[in-house]
């Protein structure tokens, strides 16, 4: 397995899809709702098909797993998971947060992940059993071991006025055991922020795999925890994530064990 050729032509891949979404910015495209709060538009189709047109030429034997739409199977057990632009919302309304992400799974298994910030120019890398990287520079997360003097950070998912499993009943409680609470948008950098030490935990429910799966590794590569709410390992297609430095993972799974939305466990 060349993880290095891999890593060399995603990040071209991505690369390009960032400078596409960054040129495109202030356009104000018109957005699909796929939801009442959730939102494609033709920039986030035109950013993923630069990254399955690139890494499809380079690897024809690969599968693609991607948010608009895309589900190949793989000839070879390498798949790529794609969120050609995470952060639609932040994108639509022309705030700079969003990112570009993308894993390659051998065999089930996440041994590369890449998300990109287009604006700030930051390419957050990693390979399994070799360390994370920002912008080829190794990072590593935070040092805060108590929750009263952690930034954390979290999302709501897109069905929030539908049911009463959205998230609130959990800000609610970190808001006052916690040093402050950012809600940023976009997962992937959220999970990046956590392995450079921008924050100190993460955590967000009815997550996709393309919302975590190169994210995730990253998190792990700095030295980070990756569980769902209840501790247990972490796998792309369960959709919750808990991500933190480690030294404030066991306070914050106690905090997500209460209340309607944890369950009493």
């Amino acid at each position: 397995m060349n993880v290095e050729e891999f890593a060399l032509a995603a990040e071209a891949a991505v690369r390009e899809a960032g400078r596409y979404l960054k040129a495109n910015l202030n356009s104000r495209a018109e957005a699909v709702h796929k939801g009442d709060v959730d939102l494609v538009t033709k920039f986030d189709t035109g950013a993923q098909d630069i990254l399955v047109g690139r890494l499809s030429a380079d690897f024809p034997g690969h599968g693609f797993l991607a948010e608009e739409g895309l589900s190949k199977p793989s000839a070879s057990g390498f798949r790529w998971i794609l969120d050609p632009l995470d952060g639609t919302t932040n994108y639509t309304h022309t705030f700079p947060v969003f990112s570009i992400s993308a894993a390659l799974e051998f065999q089930g298994q996440t041994v590369l992940g890449l998300v990109y910030d287009p604006m700030r120019e930051e390419m957050f890398t990693a390979a399994a059993g070799s360390g994370a990287r920002l912008n080829g520079l190794p990072i590593r997360v935070s040092n805060v071991g108590r929750l009263d003097e952690s930034l954390v950070a979290t999302g709501f998912p897109y069905d929030l006025r539908e049911t009463s499993d959205n998230n609130a009943s959990h800000w609610s409680r970190f808001l006052f055991l916690v040093q402050a609470l950012r809600r940023c948008g976009s997962a992937a950098l959220d999970l990046c922020y956590v392995a450079c030490g921008r924050f100190d935990g993460f955590w967000e429910m009815k997550l996709m795999p393309w919302d975590v799966a190169a994210g995730a590794l990253i998190v792990v590569e700095a030295g980070g925890k990756v569980t769902d709410f209840r501790g247990r390992d972490h796998r792309p297609d369960v959709p919750e994530a808990l991500a933190t430095n480690g030294l404030i993972h066991r306070a914050m799974v106690e905090v997500l064990g209460r209340g309607p939305e944890g369950g009493d466990r």
